[in-house]
């Protein structure tokens, strides 16, 4: 039987982009970054739901980070083959980015880390929980479910905080399936630290975690800037987990010149 390809969503031509969402979520998450595409030309973006989330099938064996990277790479195999290409990653997918990196560096112009995921959750050195603005009457107004999802991630709960929930996290929190979900949380850590197997990667890489992020939070991963020589490092106050929602600006000029550093470098 053949298998079945990783939904995704496409947009403009040219060098790859290939970008990977995170835990229970899908490839709407990452759609606020297009507007720095838009304003550049030569890149082609794809938006991925990996296995069990949005629109993609489900993994067949067990689901593990391993099978999860796996899975991306086959997508990889297919829809890039053996052009070079760039990676964003947000959260998990900041940890199947980096695994991407392991199993393919030479292909790899360099990755964009976005919160990512680099220790379990027994190991992480986190800030204390903030929220920092608080709209009640709003928070009133929601379903109770989405409510409580919302006020346990957002840092913003407010009227722009909210909508930008909506349509960029909501929809992947509904869409996902639950068993696959509960049955990755058992083993959503690599086996081995991507950076164990390949010591550095020269690209330009870009990492941009959010100072209140409760989730991951951005001291773990100042550890990695030791495997990437050139990688920009970035705590951004007044954002959370969903960085790039919470400081769309700042975050969008980080990502645009990580683009602009990209393709200087494939100009030389």
């Amino acid at each position: 039987m053949t298998e079945q390809l990783l939904h995704h969503v496409e947009f403009g031509a040219g060098t790859p982009v290939l970008l990977l969402h995170g835990y229970t979520i899908d490839h709407r998450l990452l759609l606020p970054l297009e507007p720095v595409f838009a304003e550049r030309e030569g890149w082609r973006r794809l938006y991925v739901d990996l296995p069990g989330s949005g629109r993609s099938p489900r993994l067949s064996g067990p689901v593990t980070a391993e099978a999860m990277g796996e899975a991306v790479l086959r997508f990889v195999d297919k829809v890039i083959g053996d052009e070079p290409f760039a990676v964003v990653g947000i959260s998990y997918g900041g940890q199947l980015a980096r695994h991407v990196v392991a199993e393919r560096g030479a292909q790899i112009l360099g990755t964009a880390l976005l919160a990512p995921l680099v220790k379990p959750s027994s190991e992480r050195v986190l800030p204390e929980r903030e929220v920092l603005t608080r709209d009640e009457a709003l928070l009133a107004s929601l379903d109770p479910a989405d409510r409580e999802v919302f006020a346990s991630i957002a840092v913003h709960q407010d009227e722009s905080g909210w909508n930008a929930f909506r349509d960029h996290v909501l929809p992947g929190i509904r869409a996902h399936h639950r068993e696959d979900a509960a049955a990755l949380l058992k083993a959503y850590m690599l086996t081995e630290t991507p950076e164990a197997r390949f010591g550095t990667h020269t690209g330009p890489h870009l990492l941009v975690t959010g100072r209140q992020d409760h989730l991951v939070g951005w001291r773990d991963q100042w550890e990695l800037l030791e495997h990437y020589p050139r990688m920009t490092y970035a705590a951004v106050d007044g954002a959370g987990h969903n960085v790039h929602l919470d400081r769309p600006a700042v975050v969008q000029g980080l990502v645009g010149d990580w683009l602009d550093t990209l393709a200087a470098d494939a100009s030389r």
